[in-house]
């Protein structure tokens, strides 16, 4: 205890530095200010800011269901990171829970290249951003754009300047509807690695995980991997089964249609975040090492009932689609008769399980794409599955001045800007930082 009020000096020292000149007590920034006169808004909290000058986290009311007010209230958690009033902001349109905009280290990209305000958003129906009573019925991609639009409402006098919009993955299909629905919110729109599905079972990512990602090689060690594992499956089920009891898992299948799923699911779980084909264990290697090689790809708890991705499975199910699998290959070695329906059987909540898939979505939204020519920038990688039902359709970018889609060699559910080839990145760069200097 000795060294207590020296270590107390510097840490307060060291906070100094990284948060900049402190108001005097009691005194509010101007940014605080604004956010407090702000309509609905609630429980400001300050956070560590890192590479910003301020960042907090807030709540804003939002209506439940926007055509129906007297459905109620509920809060949404969102974080807002201040660069200037001068600067231009970046809404960051997340499709999930947001509880890692804490983190001060955390800047989405286009923040950190074009100095951008951040403003990052959680997915209603998630973590802090849950209405109770829980009605599934008022999950929609509509409702979910409005939350965004009355935000970006209330911050238009706070930050008066451009404002772009982007998100990754479901974020990023949540980025390309609020562009469809909400066209003039934003000036600029870039999607990362966002999926356009046609179906519950959209049909291209069999097709791609079959016949056209990686290499005839890569694609046959897989396949043999996945054999070996359902040869074997009689040898691995004990192990499985004390795995997925060991973490509480709950099913509505048994333990041996569950392994079957996993093994279904292992290459789109691999090519997905870039696992290298060279990791697959021989295929003369012990149980144990097929075993564990197979839960780190695929976890078996991604067919639980009761996971954090509820929500999400609500509305895959619903509007946003999914991917099925091909089962042909190993039908001598199948527990499950089909797989068919499989997201709706296995993973929506109970009273979900008769919920019908809404194409109205995905038609909007193809129709506003072959229309229109906005501002907008779509990033893929060209080994992630998710890119077979991306929008890179040649006919959604013909004739478009600015309209533009950009695919990584290579590259994963993690293709971003900066990993792109040198020469796609500075045009890229170029393309976007034009548009915000117009």
């Amino acid at each position: 205890m000795r060294h207590t009020a020296n270590r107390l000096f510097w840490v307060v020292f060291s906070l100094l530095l990284l948060c900049g000149p402190t108001k005097a007590k009691g005194e509010q920034s101007e940014l605080v200010q604004k956010l407090s006169q702000t309509e609905g808004i609630s429980d400001i909290q300050a956070l560590p800011a890192g590479e910003f000058k301020e960042k907090y986290q807030f709540f804003i009311e939002q209506l439940i269901d926007p055509k129906h007010p007297e459905t109620g209230k509920f809060k949404q958690r969102v974080f807002v990171s201040h660069v200037g009033f001068d600067r231009p902001t970046l809404i960051v349109t997340e499709g999930y829970g947001a509880e890692y905009a804490k983190n001060e280290r955390f800047r989405e990209e286009l923040s950190r290249l074009f100095d951008m305000n951040m403003v990052v958003v959680e997915f209603r129906y998630f973590l802090e951003s849950i209405p109770s009573p829980l009605n599934w019925d008022y999950l929609t991609v509509e409702n979910s754009l409005n939350d965004l639009h009355r935000i970006r409402t209330a911050f238009a006098p706070i930050y008066p300047g451009k404002w772009a919009s982007t998100g990754t993955s479901k974020g990023g299909q949540t980025t390309l509807f609020y562009r469809v629905f909400y066209p003039d919110d934003v000036d600029i729109s870039v999607p990362y690695v966002a999926p356009l599905n046609r179906s519950v079972e959209d049909g291209r990512h069999e097709v791609f995980l079959r016949d056209q990602v990686g290499t005839p090689e890569e694609r046959a060690a897989i396949l043999a991997y996945q054999t070996e594992l359902f040869k074997r499956k009689n040898e691995l089920m004990p192990a499985f089964k004390e795995h997925c009891t060991k973490n509480g898992f709950k099913y509505r299948c048994s333990l041996e249609e569950v392994f079957d799923y996993c093994v279904l699911e292992y290459p789109f779980g691999l090519w997905q975040y870039g696992t290298p084909v060279s990791s697959i264990p021989a295929l003369t290697s012990g149980n144990e090492a097929l075993l564990a090689h197979l839960i780190q790809i695929t976890d078996p708890m991604y067919f639980s009932y009761i996971t954090p991705y509820t929500a999400f499975d609500v509305q895959a199910a619903r509007e946003l689609g999914y991917y099925g699998y091909d089962t042909a290959p190993f039908k001598p070695y199948l527990t499950i008769k089909t797989s068919k329906d499989y997201l709706r059987r296995l993973m929506v909540p109970k009273g979900q399980e008769n919920i019908k898939f809404e194409k109205a979505l995905y038609e909007k939204t193809r129709e506003f794409l072959l229309k229109e020519d906005p501002k907008m920038i779509f990033i893929y990688g060209s080994n992630d599955p998710w890119t077979a039902s991306g929008v890179t359709d040649e006919a959604y970018f013909e004739g478009k001045q600015n309209m533009k889609c950009f695919i990584e060699p290579g590259g994963s559910h993690r293709a971003k800007i900066l990993s792109m080839p040198e020469s796609t990145k500075q045009e890229i760069l170029t393309l976007i930082g034009n548009w915000l200097e117009e």
